[in-house]
């Protein structure tokens, strides 16, 4: 696929396709990177942090996740608040950091995995996954579930799950729902 420059958000958290991810916003580089992504209708990439911090320089990682905002709302104390969902994973084959601190990338976009049934075999983490998500008060209430869907069902449960980022980045960086469902299986076991 070819390559797409893309403002990149270095985040202490990982997003996958599909995720929701909210997100309260007040340095200006992000503002300004956010305003013109709802201007041009366009996304921006969340990555995880390795080294640094949310608020200066960071190193991240290579492998990310294109993001939208679906909702936005300005507080009167002047802080953004948008709620951003997951789209298509990302490879970052460059980057750059901007005068004005913001990170911009250029990426290549990774396949989108199909829509297949859950193997046999992880009907159990389909079925652990639906008792979570009826837990959750409601945290999923107006998302779209797709509990026949392998992807899908390894991804909500890698946001779901108490495992560390490393972790759910291996997760996001896994190619394959059946590979992830048996690595989050793996990890259950721990």
């Amino acid at each position: 696929m070819p390559e797409q420059q893309t403002p990149l958000f270095p985040l202490h958290t990982v997003l996958f396709p599909g995720g929701l991810l909210p997100l309260r916003v007040f340095e200006p580089r992000y503002m300004s990177m956010l305003s013109r992504c709802l201007k041009d209708d366009v996304g921006f990439g969340v990555v995880l942090i390795k080294t640094g911090s949310e608020i200066g320089a960071a190193e991240t990682v290579d492998v990310g996740t294109l993001a939208t905002v679906v909702d936005w709302q300005q507080g009167i104390d002047g802080v953004l608040g948008i709620m951003a969902e997951g789209g298509t994973r990302f490879r970052v084959r460059a980057r750059e950091r901007r005068h004005d601190g913001l990170y911009v990338g250029s990426v290549e976009l990774l396949e989108r995995e199909p829509e297949l049934p859950v193997p046999a075999g992880h009907e159990d983490l389909r079925d652990l996954l639906e008792e979570l998500i009826a837990k959750l008060d409601g945290e999923y209430q107006h998302s779209v579930k797709r509990f026949g869907d392998a992807a899908w069902v390894g991804y909500r449960l890698a946001e779901i799950l108490p495992v560390s980022t490393a972790v759910k980045q291996e997760l996001l960086e896994t190619a394959g729902a059946s590979e992830r469902l048996e690595l989050l299986r793996s990890h259950l076991r721990k």
